[in-house]
């Protein structure tokens, strides 16, 4: 059996943080509170700057480059602004009717 290096380590506690974040964002099924809770915003804003902080500091450390953090980073807000997307057009499609 393989010890795991402290990159590795390192890059697992990021990926595990990630998934946090994005099984916070897609597990969120009431729309509407998306839309007209402010506490859902600041719980994943809060997130995702601590998030921002862990990747910087795995970035000056050299467990990944720049480019590598930056993708984790992006990913997370497309899979944010995937969810408030959905949002908008189901509130829309209310209006609507």
């Amino acid at each position: 059996m393989s010890q795991l290096t402290t990159e590795e380590v390192a890059l697992e506690v990021l990926l595990t943080e990630a998934n946090k974040i994005k099984n916070l964002i897609s597990n969120q099924q009431n729309h509407m509170c998306i839309a007209q809770c402010k506490a859902f915003e600041e719980v994943v804003d809060t997130q995702m700057y601590g998030f921002s902080r862990q990747v910087d500091f795995a970035v000056k450390i050299g467990v990944i480059s720049y480019e590598e953090g930056q993708q984790r980073l992006l990913d997370l807000e497309r899979e944010l602004n995937r969810v408030y997307m959905d949002v908008y057009e189901e509130s829309k499609q209310h209006r609507e009717r």
